[in-house]
């Protein structure tokens, strides 16, 4: 165990040193740690047995993003957001549902032998960006800001509506709800926003005046406050989820209340907690490739390729594109955000649930959302850096041009 702990904290370390360099550059930190999880596990170096359960990974990822979701939605700036609110919006309610038809459609047409159900189930899964992965992106001062908060706003927000999309599926897979179907998607849709919303707001109320009335007492000290917002988001995740409600939603909801609360003071009291997420981010990364890609790497066959490719170009880049039609965004800006929809951490979560769920095509679906988010891993992340220039020297013409 120690030797394993050792490897690990060694690896965190050495990449710690030379963070800043690597994110200017055309790797990523996930894309180091899921390579050397795949070398160092069963069919590497063999330091590691890669037997880790898929209850551990889940739990780990779960808690991974509720605390990316809440920093980012707390550093989000609400007042762009506000102004250019319908770029999200129409990314949301447009360009998802035409995410979602594209991908089941092309699910029937590639994987022939996937039920309509199970091709429906494996567009939902794949519709959910990861908001971890697009960090590179939304945190660079490049991107126009209109657009950094159009893609953390999408990113934060759309795993949560697909979670009850997806529980419905996975009910009409079963046989169950097949008479009340309409029903049943309605019910678990309210249910699942409405008290993920609920529980965001109502605890991180109650958290920050709890935090305020302690600090001008002094009875809390800086370093119990940042260990005050790692509570404060897990918390409030793991509550919307225990009521069955969406902690996706909550973790989202609730960060965009507590950075509205807590104002200037917001950045020095999330500064530790964002450290704590980077690492959860990268140990995540690290398990995956160790217990996952260097097991399911030689089950990839030339229909998983295929709609793991399709997944990440037309089904994603064609819907959102067109669904920023009139916005007032130039064609490359609008491709820009179409293109950085990075699959990673949620889609793993509903992969899990899915397989949980015992569902006949089950592993099928499993074996491509861990193809697909393997390539975003790659694609996404090697282009971010140069992407993001091409972008910034585009708009900068244009403007000097106008």
């Amino acid at each position: 165990m120690y030797q394993q702990l050792a490897v690990l904290t060694l690896l965190l370390f050495c990449y710690s040193v030379v963070a800043a360099r690597v994110e200017k550059s055309l790797i990523s930190g996930p894309m180091l740690f899921v390579f050397a999880g795949v070398l160092c596990g069963p069919v590497g170096l063999q330091w590691f047995s890669g037997d880790a359960t898929q209850t551990e990974l889940r739990v780990i990822a779960d808690l991974t993003l509720a605390l990316i979701l809440f920093i980012d939605a707390a550093n989000a700036n609400l007042a762009t957001l506000r102004r250019s609110y319908h770029i999200p919006g129409r990314m949301l309610l447009l360009g998802l549902p035409g995410v979602l038809l594209t991908g089941f459609a092309l699910a029937l047409w590639v994987f022939d032998q996937m039920s309509v159900y199970e091709a429906a189930i494996l567009a939902t899964i794949l519709a959910a960006t990861d908001a971890a992965l697009g960090k590179a992106v939304v945190s660079n001062s490049k991107v126009p800001e209109t657009l950094r908060e159009g893609l953390n706003a999408e990113s934060g927000l759309n795993d949560g509506l697909c979670v009850p999309i997806l529980l419905v599926l996975i009910a009409l897979a079963q046989g169950r709800g097949e008479e009340g179907g309409d029903l049943l998607a309605i019910t678990l849709v309210a249910q699942e926003l409405g008290i993920g919303l609920l529980i965001g707001v109502g605890l991180t109320l109650l958290a920050a005046a709890m935090m305020r009335f302690c600090y001008r007492r002094g009875w809390v000290t800086k370093v119990w406050l940042h260990i005050s917002v790692v509570a404060i988001a897990v918390g409030i995740f793991s509550v919307a989820q225990s009521l069955h409600g969406s902690g996706y939603i909550a973790a989202f909801t609730g960060g965009l209340l507590f950075g509205h609360l807590m104002k200037e003071h917001t950045h020095d009291l999330l500064l530790a907690a964002e450290s704590d997420g980077e690492t959860l981010a990268l140990v995540t990364w690290f398990v995956f490739g160790l217990a996952v890609v260097g097991q399911v790497l030689p089950l990839f066959n030339a229909q998983i390729v295929l709609y793991s490719l399709l997944s990440l170009t037309v089904i994603r880049v064609l819907p959102i594109f067109l669904s920023l039609s009139g916005s007032g965004l130039t064609p490359a800006s609008r491709l820009f955000l179409a293109w950085f929809g990075p699959r990673g951490l949620a889609s793993i979560v509903f992969a899990i649930i899915v397989l949980n769920a015992g569902l006949e095509g089950g592993e099928t679906i499993a074996i491509v959302v861990v193809c697909t988010v393997l390539m975003s891993l790659i694609a996404h992340g090697l282009s971010a850096n140069p992407l993001v220039h091409r972008l910034s020297d585009y708009l900068s013409k244009r403007e000097n041009a106008s």
